[in-house]
């Protein structure tokens, strides 16, 4: 048996729930109002196999559930084990869809107490974002239009994108066009009542949040130790920054969609929202340099992020290139980005290649003494290994050198090439689908898969999401990642105005006033 730890789990925003944890096991975290059950599962042992069955796994009768006591609420806790190394932060999310969503959820994942607040009877529009048979797969949309006081309507309140980027967080629904609405923002945000926030994420076009009166010197008049993180699709200055923000058109315009794709085919967008994405992260590390930074000033300060800036910062060495080289050959000769595909345009040969069962393999030389290896355990003749023995050789000769690689991987299936490289040392895998790479065996091994019972609005109570991507030692309690299910719209409207001293009556009041 490993070693053990005590974490804490708070679910629905009513129930505490103490979890004894077996940290090197693997976990299936259940949700409910009486109970909560952590399931494990078997660890993969054998880490060079190429797939296992997913489904598996995750067989319900092969687990042996742990019963778990309840135990008392506290309006002060977060969902969260103390150890965790964000939970002293507050975190109020105005944000939607995913830049803001992910980074916020990525604060609470690490321990930050998050309130995302939402419009109400409809809520994050990602809520209704789903994909081609979802809806009769995974929702009970009957039991979805009534959670919410009966406002749900016909509208499908919870979606597998809206459930990727907000675990661990609570939602209120809140009116923002109104002036209670508005007031209870400050409220929440007032550092003389219990249990303020003093993080608030939003990404409003620049200049709403103003006209709302919820601009930064408004806010920083309630809170002068406020970190208020702005996200949007071309930052608060410049001619486009009325402008909203698209994750493939911030990519078009700062030039990434124009290097991506094959070189005799058109631009390409990538599989996933890359600038939403980066933008989150970005704007993540920004607010904990900023708490840092008041941890050493005691002043708060504001935060800009937009989709445009990160993805022209993601241009790296291609943008550079452009800003340095060729800048006296005229605009037409000017270095403007090239389609590579899956090639690289500084190293050769570096790429995925087709093998005999019509798997890919991607394959990379990024020095002189990796080309040597990769060739040895291609077996390709000497004379062309010294051939191109640098890498401008090999660079100046990418074509020739693709069609020999190419012809020798065609010889091979993907499991016999995978089985060539074994212990080399030289970086190479499989192209993978989707599937594939939730069930590789090295996704199980570090946790990437956390499959969630107790979740009501799905048809079979389950959700299985992906985990988080960076890991902490020292039994800080992050491998506990999901201690919140994704919310319900409104979950935790009552509760949360409880906590500020509202008494039902006057809640009553407010949802009937379409405050809340």
């Amino acid at each position: 048996m490993t070693s053990m730890s005590s974490s804490v789990v708070r679910l629905s925003g009513r129930s505490t729930l103490n979890f004894t944890l077996c940290i090197q096991c693997r976990d299936i975290a259940f949700f409910g109002t009486h109970q909560a059950t952590q399931l494990r599962r078997p660890r993969v042992r054998n880490l060079r196999s190429t797939t296992i069955a997913f489904r598996r796994h995750f067989s319900i009768s092969q687990f042996q559930p742990q019963r778990v006591s309840l135990a008392s609420d506290s309006s002060s806790s977060n969902a969260s084990s103390p150890q965790l190394p964000l939970s002293n932060l507050r975190v109020l999310d105005l944000s939607r869809v995913l830049a803001g969503p992910f980074c916020t959820q990525i604060l609470a994942d690490y321990g930050a107490t998050v309130l995302k607040v939402e419009q109400p009877g409809s809520g994050d529009e990602t809520r209704q974002w789903r994909t081609a048979g979802e809806t009769a797969q995974m929702w009970d949309d009957d039991f979805l239009s009534t959670s919410n006081h009966g406002k749900g309507g016909d509208a499908p309140l919870m979606s597998l994108y809206y459930s990727s980027v907000n675990r661990n967080k609570r939602s209120i629904t809140l009116n923002l066009k109104s002036d209670r609405g508005r007031a209870l923002i400050k409220e929440m945000l007032n550092p003389h009542q219990p249990n303020a926030y003093d993080i608030i994420v939003h990404n409003f076009l620049p200049g709403k949040m103003e006209a709302m009166g919820l601009g930064y010197s408004d806010l920083k008049e309630v809170n002068p130790n406020l970190i208020y993180a702005s996200v949007s699709g071309y930052g608060a200055s410049g001619p486009s920054s009325k402008r909203a923000g698209y994750d493939a058109i911030a990519l078009a315009e700062a030039g990434l969609l124009h290097i991506t794709g094959t070189k005799d085919g058109g631009p390409t967008k990538p599989g996933v929202a890359i600038a939403d994405i980066c933008t989150g992260l970005y704007t993540h590390g920004a607010i904990l340099a900023a708490v840092n930074a008041r941890s050493q000033t005691g002043a708060g300060c504001k935060i800009e992020g937009s989709l445009f800036e990160s993805s022209l910062s993601l241009l790296i060495n291609v943008g550079l290139a452009s800003l340095n080289l060729d800048l006296n050959k005229g605009p037409s000769q000017r270095r403007r980005g090239a389609r590579f595909g899956l090639g690289h345009p500084n190293l050769v040969p570096y790429g995925g290649y087709k093998t005999r069962d019509g798997r890919q393999i991607f394959i990379a030389a990024n020095n002189n003494r990796q080309w040597k290896l990769f060739c040895e355990r291609l077996k390709l003749d000497p004379a062309f290994v010294e051939k191109y023995s640098s890498n401008d050789k090999r660079v100046d000769s990418r074509g020739t050198i693709d069609q020999v690689i190419g012809d020798r991987f065609a010889e091979k299936d993907l499991q016999e090439w995978e089985a060539a490289f074994e212990g080399s040392g030289l970086p190479y895998g499989a192209i993978n689908d989707v599937v594939g790479a939730l069930e590789h065996p090295q996704a199980d091994a570090r946790d990437m898969v956390v499959p969630v019972e107790g979740i009501e609005a799905a048809r079979d109570g389950m959700v299985r999401l992906i985990g988080p991507a960076v890991k902490f030692d020292g039994g800080v309690g992050v491998a506990n990642v999901v201690r919140r299910k994704p919310p319900l719209l409104g979950e935790h409207t009552d509760d949360v105005l409880q906590e500020m001293g509202y008494q039902k009556d006057e809640i009553q009041a407010m949802r009937h006033d379409g405050i809340i």
